[in-house]
């Protein structure tokens, strides 16, 4: 029996989509590299064993989107000190190539040009990099941001202590529902909770590409689409199997080209840095 909780989420999830205006800013978009996440095993990524035993390399996108003169980062991948030297952690083995800095300095683009950071949710491989981008306001689902404003993660707490800190200093938008992030229908936060209680996922319009639709951790690998794996550590079960439901309509309703955050194998979805996906 499907929990009060799943009932009501899965409700909310239905909410209209706002139109897409015809005077809609020019867009534009790349894939950031924020690290690669090599697992020995992917046991825990199914709460069913379908993974049991399966080693796998993840990798860990981040994106800015230009609408008009403004820019937006979406998610803020692993931190920067793995760049210096790999971390094991479990069956983890997490490490950074190149900076967020790095990569938008090759663009033109400086920290403080950043006016939004959206996370997709509170993890740890999703905000590493985010305190590098201190006056950015951050969009996070208000059930995560309640959870870091708790406590929950010290280490988040830490990487987010602008936003969460005893004396903030940037602006902190707490969403629960789909946000239209500049009012014109081009680049939306979908609620997709279920992986945490505030997940989101990410359309975004492209003029010349068409929709993209960006997981976050809904999926990490094409797998999971394929037999609805959740994983063991997912907040609840009922949300994400209903947020995959409304994601995969939602796709095939708008003919988007999905990519997998965490999937190498969707890196060929969008050009390769430094070009832009229009």
């Amino acid at each position: 029996m499907v929990r009060l909780a799943g009932l009501i989420a899965a409700a909310a999830l239905l909410a209209p989509m706002p139109a897409f205006a015809k005077d809609t800013p020019e867009i534009e978009m790349w894939r950031l590299d924020c690290g690669t996440l090599e697992l020995s095993d992917s046991e825990s990524f199914s709460d069913a064993h379908l993974y049991d035993g399966v080693p796998r390399t993840l990798t860990d996108s981040c994106y800015l989107i230009r609408h008009g003169d403004r820019h937006m980062l979406w998610d803020a991948g692993l931190s920067a000190e793995y760049a210096a030297k790999p971390f094991i952690w479990s069956v983890y083995t997490l490490s950074v190539n190149r900076t967020l800095a790095d990569q938008l300095a090759e663009l033109g683009l400086a920290p403080a040009d950043i006016d939004l950071i959206g996370v997709s949710h509170m993890h740890f491989d999703h905000v590493g990099q985010a305190k590098y981008f201190p006056t950015a306001e951050l969009i996070i689902g208000e059930a995560d941001a309640d959870a870091i404003a708790a406590g929950a993660d010290k280490d988040v707490l830490a990487d987010l202590a602008a936003w969460f800190g005893a004396e903030p200093t940037a602006k902190l938008t707490r969403v629960a529902k789909d946000k239209d992030i500049f009012g014109d229908g081009s680049v939306v936060m979908i609620a997709t909770p279920g992986h945490t209680g505030g997940h989101s996922s990410l359309l975004v319009r492209l003029p010349e590409t068409g929709p993209v639709m960006l997981t976050g951790d809904l999926y990490h690998f094409a797998e999971q689409v394929e037999n609805r794996g959740v994983p063991q550590f997912n907040t609840d079960r009922a949300d994400t199997l209903a947020s995959m439901d409304r994601f995969d309509r939602m796709a095939r309703a708008l003919d988007a080209t999905v990519v997998i955050q965490h999937d190498p194998r969707h890196l060929d979805r969008l050009p390769t840095f430094p070009e832009a996906a229009r």
